[in-house]
């Protein structure tokens, strides 16, 4: 683990208005500098960059963040690559962590070895696009699917030729292992004299896989005509886990800002066809189920994801692997839903027959989650006994089990009992889990009251009180931290809205008293969520700064909790997930006293 006080000295190094700027071009908009955002289509720049803060921040799609987010999410690096290359650019050492000196050699001979197989895999590809091109049969066959050259350049697609050794010619040792350690070359035989070596890959339309970074990580080929298999993919290397990666998703990484929607599908061709239709949000496992990293994965780019299937028996069951993969990571504001097209189509040949428009209607008609998980439980459940009833609740309740916890999970609580019919308190006492509780009513507060908590009355959420505070008192903004911003910003609904409307009256006019606020917002969408966190009544509380930091603490606390559950999830397969666990633990712990709960000591 890289220390969180390097990561806090290299951004005080780094110019977020020079990362960003190589790739937005920026103009002076008072204090800040403003552009076209580079994650979603715009005509009107709404991306500001902040030299003051070092943060960018878009109004119209709402990412932001710092220098290292931003190069995180515009290059597709990974946090540590990420940090590598920002480090180098200010002169910084990244620091070690606490392995060995024999366990830090062994890291950095893995690091040099995925790079070496990532350039024999980048070589083969260039062999096979040149072989493309100098192949009628090959270049024919991509035509009649529709494809133009334009498309293929773009998904880097070539040709491998039907020859046994066709490799031969572009490496100069054909019996190099780190061919076979690739997957380009089978090798038959123990006998490393006498071994058979032959191309894995022959007369196949070749797909590139590539990293989310733009790294060849390994290849899937298509016959052309007929054969089995109709896809071969590149064996499991280390550069390349099926379970890991998504075919397109390199591609699609700008698509997925600006249609706001990652679009799963069961094939490589399904990808770039649907690309050269108008769907470049499209991406594809890899002959494999979906995974909870595939999600996980996608979910770093876009927060509604449709998975589309076979309408058939095994576009069933492969909607059933992916329900389960997406059930823990269906959040509040989270989107996942399930397209099925009828038995004679996929997405490409759909679209070629009904158009763009019946497709993106498909789309937004597509099952949610929630529908999908209740019509897997009930399959072959009779609903009209009490024993299917039964069995249907059972079939449940793993699945419900797998949601984390908030308000869909609560809601599906109550939509299974009553299938079952149960009341929700039966079944929540039947399942082990807290009993679902109405919300208590926002207790109005008196006018002379104004700014004291009742004693009777429960005291209000964190983030209700944070919002409350801040929209009273506009200038505490500046006060808080960075880090604190980015936590503001990912809250729920209605707050997040709230937290990016402040922050825009911030940064264009400074800080106002709250009759400027309140009458900005006269009108808006937003206005009765600001009424509601902040009457008019309550607006001259003798709160302080401190209480503004202990509500922003509690949502600390909140979210740590949060990250350990998934660091514990984690650090059954990465070593290293632990390691971060005890640091996010000792963290958490040092928030909770009773200085910043609140509570008594």
């Amino acid at each position: 683990m890289i220390p969180q006080t390097f990561i806090q000295e290299l951004l005080a190094r780094v110019d977020v208005v020079e990362v960003v700027g190589r790739h937005v071009q920026l103009k002076k908009a008072g204090i800040n500098l403003k552009g076209l955002c580079p994650f979603h289509g715009e005509k009107t720049p709404s991306f500001i960059v902040s030299p003051t803060r070092q943060t960018y921040h878009c109004f119209g799609c709402g990412v932001h963040g710092d220098a290292l987010r931003f190069l995180i999410e515009q290059s597709g690096m990974n946090f540590l690559d990420a940090v590598r290359d920002l480090a180098q650019q200010v002169g910084l050492q990244v620091p070690e962590d606490d392995a060995t000196p024999e366990e830090r050699e062994r890291a950095r001979a893995a690091k040099d070895r995925q790079a070496t197989l990532s350039e024999v895999l980048a070589k083969a590809g260039t062999h096979w696009r040149k072989q493309l091109k100098a192949s009628p049969r090959a270049i024919d066959y991509l035509k009649s699917r529709g494809l133009t050259g334009e498309i293929a350049a773009h998904f880097g697609l070539g040709y491998a030729p039907d020859g046994w050794r066709g490799l031969a010619s572009v490496f100069p040792r054909y019996d190099d292992p780190l061919l076979a350690e690739a997957g380009l070359v089978i090798v038959q035989g123990e006998d490393e004299a006498e071994a058979r070596r032959y191309d894995r890959f022959r007369d196949r339309i070749m797909f590139p896989i590539r990293s989310v970074a733009g790294e060849v990580i390994g290849f899937g080929g298509r016959v052309l005509d007929r054969g089995e298999p109709k896809y071969l993919n590149s064996p499991e290397t280390p550069v390349f886990v099926k379970g890991r990666e998504l075919y397109g998703l390199h591609e699609a990484r700008q698509a997925l800002r600006e249609r706001g929607y990652a679009l799963v599908v069961e094939g490589y061709m399904d990808v770039v066809a649907l690309a050269q239709l108008g769907f470049p949000n499209a991406v594809a496992t890899l002959g494999t189920a979906c995974t909870e990293e595939h999600v996980r994965k996608l979910l770093r780019f876009t927060d509604h994801i449709v998975f589309s299937f076979d309408g058939d028996a095994a576009g069933r069951r492969a909607a059933g692997r992916a329900l389960e993969a997406a059930l823990p990571h269906a959040g509040d504001t989270r989107s996942v839903k399930f397209l099925f097209l009828p038995p004679e189509h996929d997405p490409d040949s759909f679209v070629r027959e009904h158009g763009e428009a019946a497709f993106e209607r498909c789309v937004a008609q597509a099952v949610p989650l929630s529908v999908q998980l209740v019509e897997a439980a009930r399959e072959g459940c009779d609903l009209g006994s009490a024993e299917g009833r039964a069995r249907l609740l059972a079939q449940a309740k793993p699945l419900w089990s797998a949601l984390p916890d908030g308000a869909l999970r609560r809601q599906l609580l109550g939509e299974l009992a009553a299938l079952g019919h149960l009341a929700a308190d039966d079944l929540a006492a039947l399942w082990g889990a807290p009993a679902p509780r109405r919300a208590p009513p926002v207790p109005s507060v008196p006018p002379r009251a104004a700014g004291r908590r009742s004693t009777r009355s429960a005291p209000p959420a964190p983030a209700d009180h944070a919002l409350r505070l801040l929209l009273q008192h506009g200038d505490w903004w500046e006060r808080l931290g960075h880090d604190d911003h980015e936590l503001l910003h990912g809250l729920a609904s209605p707050h997040r809205e709230l937290v990016g409307w402040l922050e825009r009256r911030l940064a264009d006019q400074g800080p106002a008293p709250w009759s400027a606020w309140r009458e900005a917002l006269r009108g808006d969408p937003l206005e009765p969520s600001m009424l509601r966190l902040a009457p008019d009544d309550a607006v001259d509380g003798p709160e302080d700064f401190e209480d503004l930091r202990r509500m922003v603490d509690r949502l600390w606390i909140e979210a740590l909790k949060r990250e350990e559950t998934r660091l514990i999830e984690a650090a059954r397969t990465d070593p290293a997930a632990l390691q971060a666990y005890r640091e996010v633990h000792a963290r958490r712990r040092s928030l909770e006293s009773p200085a910043v709960t609140g509570e008594p000591g």
